[in-house]
Order: C-alpha cells, then structure tokens, then sequence
C-alpha cells in the first residue's frame, strides 16, 4: 500500500533531483508573507527534522492489514480497472497518473491496490508524498509503513535502485484541486522531474489515468490566492479550495462528502526512452517526453468520458444494484 503523493497540498517540483525540495520553503527564497505565515515556522522546521528520518520501512504484513479497508472505502466507487498487465511484474518503473478528487482520491488507493494485485506484496513499492504529513505523529510512522517515502532529495532514485515500482503524481495539488470545469483536463503544470528523473534511471514509464474522481467533489475554484493570503505557501500548500456542497458554499476545512462517482483507472502501455538518447538536461528531449506521456493520458482520458460521460449516474446505479466488488478488472 502507498499514500499518494497529494493529500494536504503536496506537488512535485522541478528540482535537479527530479522530485521536490527538501523542506516546506516559501516560493520567494525569503520570509513568507500572510496572515497566517507566522504560525507556519515551527511546523516547517520540525518538518525539516524529520527528514533524517529512516525513509524505508514499508511493512508488507501491516499493508496486508490495511487492505480490507481501503478496498471497502473504494468499493464506494464501484472502481473498475482497464489494462492491469501494463504494470510490469517485476524489476523498477515509474507509474505516473493524473491527481483528481482533493484528498478524497479514490482512484490513487485504486491505483495502489493494483500495484499490489499485479507484483505482490513482497515485491517492493512507494510513493512520494508531502513532507508535512511525515511531520505529524502517528500519521508520519504510518504513511511510512504502507510505503510513502518523502518527495526530494535522492529518496526516489533510491527507490527505483530498490527495483520498486514508484508512484508519482506530478500535478500535485494544483491538479488535484482544479476546478470542476477542468476535471476531465490533464494537468501537470509543466512539472517535469519526473521526466528527468525517468531518463537519468532508465527506468520504464508507466502511465496511469484516473477518470471519474474530480466528479465526486465540485471544485468552485482552486484558491491559489487565498493560500498565499494565508501563508501556507511556508509549508509549500498551494490552494485552499473553494467547494460546493448541499448547503452552498464552503471550503477545504467543511468539505462535504464525496458523491458516489464510478472510477475508472486505466494502466497505458509503458513507455521506454532510455534507448532513444535523450538528455535530462536537454529541455528539447524533456519538452518531447511530457507531451507524448500527457498526450497519451489525455488522449485516454478523452475515451473514457465519451464512453461513460456520467460518472456520478453511473455510480449511483452500481450502488442501487449493490455493487460490492472491491473493483472490475477488465482484461487487455
């Protein structure tokens, strides 16, 4: 099991590690401003202690305990999975999908129990995840037993040297918390370390496309501004969403329950660069694999919304008809 790499407002950045900085900083290489900014400090630094932290201690027998649950809360979805043989069986990849649903994001823990079901849980996997949440007690030694390893420094290149499969979502919180308007966008705000992270490992890229969960929550608007207002871009948050729920208007702090949209998480072909000679330094060869893995995702994101343009119907119908699967695997 892993944490996805979003779940308080963590996104990847463009750092010559190809994953993200060190430590929550402000975006100004200086003081944070706003009016919250001031409370900010201690977390940020205590943050910044936990990194020296053991990175490594997934624990498959604690994983196998947390199943159950993550596959009922999933079950909510009626979760279907398309293509699970394109996950390879063995040795090191990068999966890299599209971040939907705020911190709902069922269609990562389904992306998760599918890493599981295809290499095993002996087999090693991760995820990069926000340095805030390694910060918190108990959440911190917890993330790390299903597998989340920090996002910065050498963590993901470790990783993959570890022959594990390593799960990253580069659009972050932005994506993960765009507006309704744009659920069915794929949106990685230009992010490419994890491009330049693929072709310095040499690793197979597998793309991953969630489709169904940015339905489950109507995103008003995004709230870059108001979370540089509030100063939480000291901790590297970059919205605070405005949402729409039954009773009007409300935000991140009151979100209302998700609504019962059917996901659907297909696994593309993996992608192979490292025989093509291109440079992680040469921004014409990065520039060139992000918009093939991002036309191919949108591309497949495009099908699977002609195929099913309702989610949230559809998934109340599964509901109706009790549904209890944890998930429906479609075969190649």
């Amino acid at each position: 099991m892993m944490v996805p790499s979003q779940v308080l407002g963590y996104r990847e950045r463009d750092h010559p590690e190809g994953t993200a900085a060190t430590a929550p900083q402000p975006h100004n290489g200086g003081e944070s401003r706003g009016l919250l900014a001031p409370l900010w400090a201690p977390l940020s630094n205590h943050i910044q202690s936990q990194r020296s932290a053991p990175h490594f201690q997934r624990d498959p027998e604690f994983i196998r305990h947390q199943m159950a649950m993550v596959a009922r809360y999933t079950s909510f979805f009626s979760p279907q999975v398309i293509d699970i043989d394109n996950i390879p069986a063995e040795g090191p990849a990068l999966v890299v999908g599209n971040h939907s649903g705020i911190f709902y994001m069922p269609d990562v823990w389904v992306v998760a129990l599918s890493l599981i079901r295809r290499r095993g849980l002996e087999q090693p996997a991760y995820a990069l995840a926000y340095d805030l949440l390694f910060g918190i007690p108990a959440v911190g030694p917890f993330l790390r037993r299903i597998g989340a390893i920090p996002a910065g420094g050498r963590e993901a290149e470790e990783a993959l040297a570890r022959e594990a499969a390593l799960l990253v979502y580069p659009g972050g919180d932005l994506e993960a918390c765009r507006s309704w308007r744009r659920r069915n966008r794929i949106d990685f705000g230009g992010h490419t370390g994890f491009i330049r992270l693929a072709l310095r490992t040499g690793v197979p890229v597998v793309p991953v496309v969630g489709y169904g969960s940015h339905d489950a929550v109507v995103v008003v608007a995004r709230g870059d501004r108001l979370a540089r207002l509030l100063g939480l871009d000291r901790l590297r948050i970059n919205v605070f969403p405005i949402l729409l729920g039954p009773l009007g208007l409300t935000s991140i702090l009151a979100p209302p329950l998700p609504l019962p949209a059917a996901i659907t998480v297909q696994f593309l072909p993996p992608l192979d660069w490292k025989d093509r000679g291109y440079d992680p330094e040469n921004e014409a060869d990065v520039r060139a694999c992000y918009e093939e893995i991002t036309g191919a995702m949108q591309e497949t994101l495009d099908h699977l919304h002609a195929e099913h343009p309702h989610p949230v119907q559809r998934g109340v119908a599964n509901l109706l008809r009790r549904r209890t699967v944890p998930w429906e695997e479609v075969p190649s």
